[in-house]
C-alpha cells in the first residue's frame, strides 16, 4: 500500500510518534506544570492561572473528588462548562481521581442532557450555573448523585469576581431560577480540597480517559472511548510538527473554539499545554469585536478556528487593522475551509491557515497540511506521525491515486471502541485497527488527501455534527407531525444548515408550531433553518426515508 506522505517528512520531523514522553495524562499535567512553574498556562476575560495554579488547583479538586464524594477510578464524570478557567482544572482534576471525562455541550437541551447522563451512567457533573436549571429538570430521571454548580468568575483573584457573580449576571437574566438540594460550589470542592491528601492512582496508558459523544459514522449517538495512549499519542504526533514554527513556552494560543469538543481539548489542553503554551480562552467567539480584539491585545502567535469564524473576523473593521507581525500559525478544523477565506486570510494576515481533518474516533486529529510546507488549498494535508491511511474502492481495493473511495485511518490514536457497542464497533473496527471513517477521500500521488463527500449523512454547521436520524425522531414525536425526513443544505455563513421536511398529521400543523417545538427538544444548532412541508416523502421498501431524493 502506498504511502507517498512520507517523502514530504523532512530530516528533523519524525514520521513515527515513538516513545510516549508521558506514562499517562496526570504524568503529562503534572510533569508540565513542574517545568513551566510560574508561567502563564491559561487566561480568561484578563484571569490567568500559572502551570503551577493549574497543578494546585487540579490537586485540590481531585482531592475532593476522590476523599470527599467517594468516587472511585473508573467512575463517570459529566462537565459542561463553555471555556473558563474551571475546564482544565476540572479535566485534569477528575482525570488525576482516575475518573473518566464525560463532555457536553452545555447548550444542549435537557432532554439531549439527560441522554448523555444516562448513557454513560454518570455519577457527577460539574455544570455553569446559567444552565443548572436544566440538570435540576432531570436530575431525579438519572444517575447522578454529585452536582457541583461553578460560576464564570470562581477562579478569578479580582474584587470583580462578586459583583459578576451575585450581581452582574442576575440582573441581566443570565441564571434562570433552579433548585438543586445538595449541590456544592465549585470553590467550597477547591477549597475543600486543600485540606484533604490526594491518593494517587494508578492509570495505565490503555485506560480510558475520556468518553467523548458523537454520532460516529452511523448517526446514532454513542461513546467515544479515548484511552491515556490514544489521547498522548495524538498530542505528541502534532508536537512533533509545531515545534518546526513554534518556540516552546514562548507562544500565545488562541482557544476560541469549545474546550468540549475534542479538536480543541487535545490540541490545547494537552498538545498546546504540554509544549508550555499560554492559552488564551474566548467563552463566546460569536462576539467577533472583542474576539478581535483579544486577538491584537495578546498577541496570539497560534490561532485556532473553523472557517465560518475565519470569515467573520476577515468582515471585522478592528481586525482588518491589525498589524500580524505576531502571527506564526492559523490551523482550520471542525468543517471544510473554504478556499475563499483561505486566500482572504493569506492576504490580510500575509500567513497561510492551514487544513486538516479529524473525527472523534481518532481522537481527533488524523492529519493537517505540513507546518514546513506552504498549505495545498482544497486538501487536508497528510497524515500525522505513526498515521496510515487507505482508500478503497467499491470492491474494498485499494483505490488509484485521485480516485475517490472509502477512507480508512490506522494509528496510536484510534479509539478503543464504542462504550458498550460491541456490535457497532465491530462495524467500523477491524482486527488489523483500521478504522472505517465513512467519509469519502481522495489520495493524491503528492501525499496529500482531500475530503470530497460524508457517506454518511451527517450535516455539519459550523463545524459541529448535526445527525439527521436524532432530529427526525425529534420532530417525529409531535404529536401532529407524521414523519420528518432532514436533510443539509448549504449555507454562507454555517457551512450548512439543518432542513426538514415534514408530513402533518394534522393539516392545522403550523411552521411556528415546528419550530417552538424543536426549540424545546434540540441545541439551536440541531434546529432546522428551514421547514418544507410535504405530502409524503420518499420512501425506501423498509420505510426508511430516502435523504438522496430530498436533496435532488
Amino acid at each position: 500500500m502506498p504511502r507517498p506522505w512520507l517523502d514530504l517528512y523532512p530530516d528533523d520531523v519524525p514520521s513515527e510518534v515513538g516513545t510516549l514522553e508521558h506514562r499517562s495524562i496526570v504524568d503529562l499535567v503534572d510533569q508540565t506544570c513542574a517545568r513551566f512553574g510560574d508561567r502563564k498556562a491559561f487566561t480568561n476575560m484578563g484571569q490567568t492561572l500559572t502551570f503551577r495554579e493549574v497543578k494546585q488547583l487540579s490537586d485540590d479538586f481531585a482531592a475532593y473528588l476522590q476523599v470527599s464524594l467517594g468516587l472511585q477510578p473508573g467512575d463517570h464524570i459529566v462537565l459542561q462548562m463553555p471555556n473558563l478557567l474551571q475546564y482544565p482544572v476540572a479535566l485534569f482534576g477528575a482525570i488525576k481521581a482516575g475518573l473518566v471525562v464525560v463532555n457536553a455541550n452545555p447548550l444542549y437541551t435537557a432532554p439531549e442532557t439527560k441522554a448523555v447522563i444516562l448513557q454513560s451512567r454518570a455519577r457527577a457533573i460539574v455544570v455553569l450555573e446559567m444552565f443548572a436549571d436544566k440538570i435540576a429538570e432531570i436530575l431525579p430521571d438519572t444517575t447522578l448523585q454529585n452536582v457541583i454548580i461553578t460560576r464564570p468568575a470562581d477562579l478569578w483573584r479580582s474584587p470583580a469576581r462578586r459583583v459578576l457573580t451575585n450581581v452582574g449576571m442576575r440582573l441581566k437574566g443570565m441564571v434562570p431560577k433552579y433548585r438543586l438540594p445538595g449541590a456544592v460550589d465549585f470553590r467550597d470542592a477547591i477549597a475543600h480540597g486543600a485540606d484533604l491528601r490526594l491518593q494517587p492512582v494508578s492509570v495505565g496508558l490503555d485506560d480510558v480517559a475520556l468518553l467523548q459523544f458523537t454520532g460516529g459514522t452511523t448517526g446514532t449517538p454513542k461513546g467515544a472511548m479515548l484511552t491515556h495512549r490514544n489521547l498522548l499519542a495524538d498530542s505528541q504526533a502534532m508536537r512533533h510538527w509545531m515545534r518546526v514554527i513554534l518556540d516552546e513556552g514562548a507562544e500565545n494560543v488562541l482557544a476560541a473554539l469549545p474546550l468540549y469538543h475534542v479538536f480543541c481539548m487535545t490540541v490545547n489542553c494537552l498538545c498546546f499545554f504540554a509544549y508550555g503554551l499560554h492559552n488564551v480562552l474566548v467563552t463566546n467567539p460569536r462576539e467577533i469585536s472583542p474576539l478581535a480584539k483579544t486577538i491584537v491585545r495578546e498577541r496570539t502567535s497560534v490561532i485556532i478556528l473553523v472557517s465560518t469564524l475565519a470569515q467573520a473576523l476577515l468582515e471585522n473593521p478592528r481586525f482588518l487593522k491589525a498589524d500580524f507581525d505576531f502571527l506564526k500559525l492559523t490551523v482550520a478544523g471542525g468543517m471544510a475551509l473554504r478556499e475563499s477565506t483561505a486566500n482572504e486570510w493569506q492576504n490580510v494576515t500575509q500567513r497561510p491557515m492551514l487544513e486538516g481533518y479529524g473525527l472523534t474516533e481518532a481522537s481527533p486529529v488524523v492529519s493537517v497540511n505540513p507546518t514546513w510546507l506552504p498549505p495545498i488549498i482544497g486538501t487536508v494535508g497528510i497524515p500525522l506521525p505513526s498515521t496510515e491511511i487507505k482508500v478503497l474502492d467499491n470492491h474494498g481495493r485499494v483505490a488509484a491515486f485521485e480516485e475517490p473511495g472509502d477512507l480508512y485511518v490506522r494509528g496510536p490514536q484510534v479509539m478503543k471502541g464504542y462504550w458498550e457497542r460491541e456490535d457497532e464497533t465491530a462495524e467500523v473496527l477491524d482486527a488489523d485497527g483500521w478504522l472505517a471513517t465513512g467519509d469519502v477521500a481522495v489520495l493524491h500521488d503528492n501525499g496529500y488527501f482531500s475530503i470530497v463527500d460524508r457517506r454518511k449523512d451527517m450535516i455539519s454547521v459550523s463545524g459541529f455534527n448535526v445527525y439527521p436520524n436524532e432530529v427526525e425522531a425529534v420532530l417525529s414525536d409531535h404529536p401532529r407531525i407524521k414523519t420528518a425526513g432532514v436533510i443539509g443544505v448549504p449555507d454562507e455563513h454555517s457551512g450548512e444548515v439543518v432542513k426538514a421536511f415534514v408530513v402533518p398529521a394534522d393539516p392545522e400543523l403550523t411552521e411556528q408550531e415546528v419550530r417552538q417545538y424543536a426549540r424545546r427538544y434540540l441545541t439551536g444548532y440541531k434546529r432546522p433553518r428551514y421547514i418544507e412541508f410535504r405530502d409524503e416523502l420518499p420512501l425506501s421498501n423498509v420505510g426508511k426515508v430516502i435523504r438522496r431524493e430530498l436533496r435532488e
